[in-house]
Order: C-alpha cells, then structure tokens, then sequence
C-alpha cells in the first residue's frame, strides 16, 4: 500500500509557472505506475498526464502536451509535474494517484488508480 501527499499548489497568473510534488510512502515506490489527474470547478476528474515506473515512457492529455512535464525520482519517493504557460482553463484541484497493475502504463482510466493523494488546488488567474 502506498499514501500520497501532493504538495506546491497555489495561485499563479497566466502564463506563470508551478511545479507540483507528490510524496510516497513505503519502500516500493519504483513499482507503482504515477498519475496526475485534475477537478476543474463543476467538472469530472480528469487525467492529465502518467509515467511509468522507471521513468522512460511518460503520457499527457492532448491540451497540456508541450506545457507540462511530468518526471519521478525514485529515490526520493516523489512524482513531480512541473506546469508552464499556465492557462485559466488549467484551474483545478489536481491530484496524485498510484497504481502497480502489470500492463496499464500509461493509463488514462480513473478506476485503474488504486491510491489517491488529497488533492492541491491550482488557480491561474487571467
């Protein structure tokens, strides 16, 4: 079982940048599959970006490809997503998740996560 705490949220104008992290817990970490998903205000969650457990293959929904960056570092237990050129259309709580099924690397499917993290809200002012 792995716990997840994001971190690094904030409010930011357009075009600025924020870096999120994701703390996890346990031993195993290089075994879990790393997401970041979002909750824009009103909206469903939604996937944003994936890496895989050595950090070779990474994942992004179309509308933040070219602005986000998702990267891992396994000896530190952490996921990072380093946001730029932010837009308001980039409001949302944004959440960590985990998961170890064989086969499901760069999934986009909630129900595939097992672990979630609480959440940080990101607003990006116009």
């Amino acid at each position: 079982q792995v716990q997840l705490v994001e971190s690094g949220g904030g409010l930011v104008q357009a075009g600025g940048s924020l870096r999120l992290s994701c703390a996890a817990s346990g031993r195993t970490f290089s075994s879990y599959v790393m997401g970041w998903f979002r909750r824009p205000p009103g909206k469903e969650r939604e996937f944003v970006a994936a890496i895989a457990r050595g950090g070779g293959s990474r994942y992004y929904v179309d509308s933040v490809k070219g602005r986000f960056t998702i990267s891992r570092d396994n000896a530190k237990n952490t996921v990072y997503l380093q946001m730029n050129s932010l837009k308001p259309e980039d409001t949302a709580v944004y959440y960590c998740a985990a998961h170890n099924r064989v086969g499901y690397s760069g999934s986009q499917v909630k129900s595939i996560y097992d672990y979630w993290g609480q959440g940080t809200q990101v607003t990006v002012s116009s």
